[in-house]
């Protein structure tokens, strides 16, 4: 008997090592990938754009899971630099991306950054009128507020954020309505994956898009972008808010659907229903999944058996494709449909994928 015990606690023991190495090693992977970053900025249009903004929502799951203070330095530096302000298009969800990252660094330390400016944004995106909303810009795929899918990781995710911590409960509904729009214009309910905007829809347009093989184009970021969206979105709405089943429904639809899509290599390919357009896999897509999934898991919605082999495979994956440098490779550049990416080709909104995926993958029972 007492061998028996000795054994099964040197199992154990062996069992929680290899687990803190691993650990270890991606938490080295995530910092390296960091440093990395903040060595080569880059942007679309400001420090203050959605490519930052998806950067530094990675650099605060990182910090919130390892509690590392590299993490929260740049937290840090990046807000006072930026004087704590989101991007001037106060009708484009993009530009409050970035407003994540300030509420997350002042949920560390009371009063430490001024959310004037992240109120003000949002007062004049959700209440005010403009040309979206109103129906007068002259595309007309830009006919509501979040007409792109995208737009449901940049806005939505902020905005439970700032209701958790401010109390003002009024912006749930308002996210709801506008969340809702997006949904019904751009859900496809056979795929249950979101086309990227009306351009990619089947029997709106007068000649649909569509992909060689003959399929609809579904684009593997843009979906990342909801579901990772979603995650974020989940960990702070309240469960008793009672439009909770929605997000939550949703996010298990299009987990299920997403996990089905995953190749044996672990990454998926950026046209997500022809993947021989592209046969290689996309780092900024992949990382969003990964997050994704492995949270669904840490949070008991997704089943363990199920996707944690997906999850690790999917880790495994992205982690080949960081240089010894710490550079993430093969992310997609900016755009809107499935394009190539290669070893080289990088973004910081990939880099924030790629940290979003280690921080759940720190916290997964393996």
């Amino acid at each position: 008997m007492k061998r028996l015990l000795l054994i099964l606690l040197v199992f154990a023991t062996t069992k929680n090592m290899g687990q803190q190495m691993d650990n270890k090693a991606i938490e080295t992977a995530m910092v390296k990938a960091m440093e990395w970053q903040e060595a080569h900025p880059i942007f679309a249009l400001a420090p203050t754009d959605w490519t930052n903004g998806a950067y530094y929502v990675g650099v605060s799951k990182a910090h919130e899971t390892t509690k590392n203070p590299i993490f929260l330095a740049a937290l840090k530096t990046q807000g006072y630099r930026n004087h704590w302000k989101p991007l001037y298009r106060t009708y484009h969800a993009d530009d409050v991306a970035i407003s994540y990252s300030y509420l997350y660094a002042n949920s560390t330390r009371k009063n430490l950054v001024d959310l004037g400016p992240t109120k003000e944004f949002l007062d004049t995106h959700l209440y005010e009128p403009n040309k979206w909303k109103d129906g007068t810009d002259k595309n007309k795929e830009k006919k509501i507020l979040w007409w792109w899918c995208d737009a449901l990781f940049m806005a939505p995710p902020v905005i439970t954020v700032y209701t958790k911590q401010t109390g003002e409960e009024k912006y749930l509904d308002a996210m709801h309505k506008y969340y809702m729009e997006t949904y019904d214009l751009l859900f496809d309910q056979e795929e249950h994956l979101f086309a990227r905007d009306t351009r990619y829809q089947w029997g709106v347009n007068e000649k649909d898009l569509k992909e060689p093989n003959g399929k609809k184009i579904f684009w593997a970021r843009g979906n990342g972008w909801v579901l990772g969206g979603l995650a974020l979105v989940l960990t702070d709405l309240p469960k008793d808010y009672e439009h909770y089943d929605f997000y939550l429904n949703l996010y298990k639809k299009i987990a299920a659907r997403i996990k089905s899509l995953q190749h044996e290599d672990g990454l998926w390919r950026t046209s997500l229903l022809s993947p021989e357009s592209w046969n290689h896999g996309e780092v900024s897509a992949s990382g969003f999944y990964t997050y994704a999934l492995a949270w669904g898991v840490n949070n008991g919605i997704l089943d363990k058996a199920t996707y944690v082999p997906a999850v690790t495979k999917a880790w495994n994956a992205l982690a080949a494709c960081q240089h010894e440098n710490g550079m993430v490779g093969w992310v997609q550049d900016i755009g809107a449909d499935p394009q190539p990416a290669t070893a080289d080709s990088w973004q910081n909104y990939g880099t924030g994928a790629f940290l979003l995926a280690g921080s759940e993958l720190l916290k997964l029972e393996r």
